[in-house]
């Protein structure tokens, strides 16, 4: 494992006075490498926001990079010339990345930054690592990647959960949490998701890692329908890792799913899944979301979020709940 061929370059150090954004971006990037490198991580962010002129976000995507623009407006302007020139006159001052290596997204105020919609066909594929774990990431064709950075950390801490375990993972996306636990050394998992193009892309990503697909199963169907299969079934796990949209407004679902309202549900039939000492997992990047611990009395809970903050993310949101049942 430790000869991965993690696509990580150095870049010398210095600065250049004539721009801060640049000596920014060199200064997160060599901090983050050495952690990176003892991680066998090549996929993190290395720009959030820092200056002002600057409201950008830049995750490195073993030598791509994908920047986030975030429009002062309510609508979805395009960032000035000036600053697109800025970004990739620094980008490639630093790693000689050309502007085929770097791809731009649009976040504006009415919108979700979390969104799976589709915006090309090009089906360019390339693969990154997470603590030596591949994973399929997809930078032209959908305004999310395959693989959030920001539950790392997450992904990790559950991972280890996971050791000579049974895994249900809800809202799978791109299978992200059931292939760390796969590698880390679960029995079984079993991810479940709405949609044909992430179910087969999660597919793709135990592939890429040479994982059996008869220990790692991936069901298509609405999460709430599913529960109420499993309960009936009793088909039992000893952790479940739960990480909803916080609101979904899909076509395929027969009402609108609002995280804050429908965590009870979710909740409540996944505990009846779990063996008895099982383990369930609540995760969400919903600032406003408000978990009441009082509706689960048959439970041991805390609150692990402060443990999970990735060295990259200054200001990262996620927000992560386990649930011991008794």
């Amino acid at each position: 494992m430790t000869d991965l061929p993690l696509v990580l370059p150095a870049i010398a150090d210095g600065e250049d006075k004539t721009s801060p954004f640049v000596n920014c971006i060199r200064k997160n990037y060599r901090h983050l490498r050495k952690w990176a490198k003892r991680t066998l991580t090549d996929s993190f962010r290395i720009y959030d926001r820092e200056l002002h002129h600057y409201p950008l976000v830049i995750d490195f995507y073993a030598g791509r990079f994908c920047v986030h623009y975030f429009s002062p407006t309510r609508d979805q302007e395009e960032p000035a010339p000036q600053l697109v020139e800025d970004v990739e006159k620094g980008l490639f001052m630093l790693f000689q990345a050309t502007p085929s290596d770097i791809f731009w997204r649009i976040r504006a105020k009415n919108k979700q930054t979390r969104q799976y919609e589709k915006v090309g066909e090009s089906q360019e594929f390339f693969s990154v690592f997470e603590y030596g774990i591949k994973f399929r990431i997809n930078l032209k064709d959908y305004l999310d990647t395959g693989l959030f950075l920001d539950h790392r950390e997450a992904r990790h801490l559950v991972a280890e959960a996971c050791v000579g375990k049974r895994l249900l993972n809800l809202f799978a996306y791109t299978c992200s949490f059931s292939v760390q636990a796969a590698a880390e050394g679960a029995v079984f998992t079993k991810s479940v998701d709405m949609s044909n193009t992430y179910t087969a892309w999660g597919r793709e990503n135990f592939i890429l890692n040479g994982m059996s697909s008869e220990k790692n199963q991936i069901v298509r169907a609405d999460c709430l329908k599913f529960l109420v299969e499993e309960v009936r079934v009793k088909e039992f796990y000893d952790v479940i890792v739960i990480d909803p949209p916080t609101i979904s407004r899909s076509k395929k679902m027969d009402q609108l799913f609002d995280i804050q309202v429908d965590y009870i549900a979710l909740i409540t039939l996944s505990l009846q899944l779990l063996h008895p000492n099982g383990v369930l997992f609540f995760s969400t990047n919903s600032r406003r979301f408000v978990f009441d611990t009082t509706l689960f009395p048959k439970c041991e809970i805390s609150d692990l979020s402060h443990k999970i903050v990735p060295p990259d993310f200054k200001s990262a949101k996620t927000q992560l709940w386990k649930l011991i049942k008794k």
